[in-house]
């Protein structure tokens, strides 16, 4: 799954550089030349896992625009991009949680290096063992483990288990697991979605508490014991 970034610059050449060297480095990017349409999304799902907010902006600043995303949306990733000789107060940046700054035109391997170093720190690491009901479930080596037998899942099939671990306990719509795993939505993925669910259901058969039940035209409501 691509990390999907939020992009608020309003420098047409600077955002377009940006944006097409991070999507080569296999960055999904959403580039805001006015940032209140991202005010405009803090009520929706906002799938973004970090944000690079220029300071410098109309309307709104990037201080202003991180502290309307961070009341919305508590411990969110940001990056403040700079001026090069711009002086900045950098404390009120921490006061409001950024994360990082670097001054434009900035060096994109440096970049790449701060939002992939800001989160390591801000993403929680996958246990490698989790217990889920009677079984086991390793991680790293992809092993579902139950006294009754082992299997290997696929990297897909991984995924989507976590997926469903993550939101355990609440109605998960196909829409946000096709765009979140698949990064389509179309009917032949949807197919594929139900042959994965119909592979999970199978290997947890043998504890009748772990239920992954269907909800039609809609999604999935799954209920995993998890220690």
């Amino acid at each position: 799954m691509k990390t999907k970034i939020l992009l608020a610059e309003d420098d047409p050449d600077f955002g377009m550089i940006l944006k097409q060297y991070l999507e080569l480095e296999d960055f999904e990017v959403t580039w805001f030349q006015n940032p209140e349409d991202v005010v405009g999304l803090l009520s929706t799902d906002f799938p973004f896992h970090i944000g690079i907010l220029d300071i410098m902006m109309p309307s709104i600043d990037g201080f202003s625009l991180a502290k309307m995303i961070l009341k919305e949306k508590n411990n969110f990733p940001l990056l403040f991009l700079t001026a090069k000789n711009q002086k900045i107060d950098r404390l009120m940046g921490l006061k409001i949680g950024a994360d990082d700054y670097i001054a434009k035109p900035c060096d994109p391997e440096e970049l790449v290096l701060r939002i992939k170093n800001i989160l390591k720190r801000t993403q929680p690491n996958t246990p490698a063992q989790i217990k889920i009901g009677d079984y086991y479930f390793d991680t790293e080596k992809l092993l579902l483990s139950h006294p009754e037998g082992n299997v290997r899942l696929t990297i897909r099939e991984r995924e989507l288990l976590l997926y469903l671990l993550k939101y355990n306990g609440t109605m998960i719509k196909r829409d946000d697991i096709l765009d979140s795993l698949w990064e389509t939505n179309d009917y032949f993925t949807g197919r594929s979605l139900d042959v994965f669910i119909s592979r999970l259901r199978k290997y947890f058969m043998n504890d009748p508490k772990i239920k992954i039940q269907s909800l039609r035209g809609i999604g999935f409501e799954v209920d995993f014991p998890v220690n």
